[in-house]
């Protein structure tokens, strides 16, 4: 019967077929992902491969840094009272700010398809805390018409929980990026163990020593015991001293140690694809300028941070929201910094939006944080309105 339902978990029938501890499918269960390279992708394989470290460090340490408010849809004012403000602007619970939150979510999405966090409520159902909760121990499930639930599995027991008190961080398709990407990072591992063991022994020359005459089988041992012991470690790249008519001969770099260095940078390429990264922010600049590199920053926040601030937003008004309040407030992640250019353009920028009389003098200094200043709230054109003293 067990079996059974792991087969109907899986969806690979109910036929009476046994599974060994090396089928794809069930080692699924456990995190990992065999590829055709044989190498089997989990979360801890996959965070070792630099490039894939700092993809998920770069998404969710800057959607962690990004402020959130809460704001009314009507006048635009932030809800501080609201709260729901301080659980996303600043702290989900007396040990983990909203930031910290926020970050750990994202790393759970990115490594294990969704991060999720429980909202503690108090007895007149205001949010109080949220929780976050281990991606092995929550499960989503859905009623007959289609509304979700999740199961919780606690040190008492599986829990069932609404889905107005769980919020869930979702990757796309509820699958996580390693698990799309796993033959890239698989052979990412690849390259990294075909290097480091070529590199192992720092006896290994670009060459061939040959000899006039046969050398039995014990000389030849000695030979190389001799030559491991004079230029492994830290005696490689020394001189050698050939007697007895002894020659060497180098071997010339061939097509596929040339190409070695191109296919580990591809691969960085391709990790970047499956996180949807602009290379140049996984520090690849081989095909890196100064315009194209301002370009992808851009990109970064349209392209990979805005869906997954999107859902961060939609989270937190169905959680921390009701049905009432979602009709006139709305959370929004604040961006101003991650898309602030140079000084100039930014001067330039805000100059521009005074003259059109959609800024005033307080709301350019509130961007540049700075308190302020009475008789600053006037949204009049400071380069064309002239203000006359009449002396007296």
């Amino acid at each position: 019967m067990a079996l059974t339902k792991i087969k109907k978990a899986l969806g690979i029938g109910v036929e009476e077929k046994a599974l060994n501890l090396t089928d794809p499918a069930l080692l699924a269960l456990f995190g990992v992902s065999p590829t055709a390279s044989g190498v089997s992708v989990g979360p801890s394989n996959a965070m070792c491969v630099p490039a894939v470290n700092c993809a998920v460090s770069l998404i969710s340490e800057t959607i962690g840094a990004l402020p959130v408010k809460l704001y009314d849809r009507a006048s635009k004012d932030t809800l501080t009272d609201h709260p729901g403000y301080r659980l996303v602007h600043g702290r989900a619970n007396p040990w983990t700010s909203a930031a910290k939150l926020r970050e750990q979510l994202t790393i759970d999405a990115l490594l294990h398809g969704a991060g999720h966090a429980q909202v503690v409520r108090l007895s007149d159902d205001t949010p109080y805390e949220l929780h976050r909760l281990e991606p092995g121990k929550v499960q989503r499930d859905q009623e007959p018409d289609g509304e979700p639930f999740f199961r919780v599995s606690t040190d008492a027991g599986q829990v069932r929980i609404s889905y107005r008190d769980v919020l869930r961080i979702e990757a796309v398709g509820g699958v996580a990026p390693i698990t799309l990407g796993r033959e890239a990072i698989a052979l990412a591992i690849s390259l990294e163990n075909h290097i480091a063991t070529s590199l192992k022994n720092g006896a290994r020359v670009s060459g061939v020593i040959t000899s006039p005459k046969t050398m039995p089988i014990e000389a030849i041992k000695k030979f190389i015991k001799e030559w491991v012991f004079q230029h492994n470690g830290m005696n490689s790249g020394g001189v050698a001293v050939l007697d007895e008519g002894r020659q060497y001969q180098p071997i010339a770099m061939t097509l596929a140690d040339a190409q070695f260095a191109e296919n580990r940078l591809e691969q960085i390429s391709e990790i970047a694809r499956v996180f949807r990264v602009p290379p140049t922010m996984l520090f690849e600049l081989s095909r890196g300028t100064w315009s194209n590199t301002e370009e992808m920053f851009r990109q970064f926040h349209t392209v990979t941070l805005k869906p997954w601030l999107k859902d961060w937003t939609d989270s937190y008004a169905q959680c921390l929201l009701t049905p009432e309040e979602q009709d006139d407030a709305y959370f929004e992640a604040v961006t101003d910094d991650l898309l602030t250019t140079d000084t100039a353009a930014r001067a330039a920028a805000y100059g521009q939006y005074r003259s059109m009389g959609v800024l005033s003098a307080n709301d350019v200094r509130a961007g540049l944080n700075l308190p302020p200043r009475e008789g600053g709230d006037e949204l009049s054109n400071p380069y064309t309105t002239t203000q006359k003293e009449q002396a007296e």
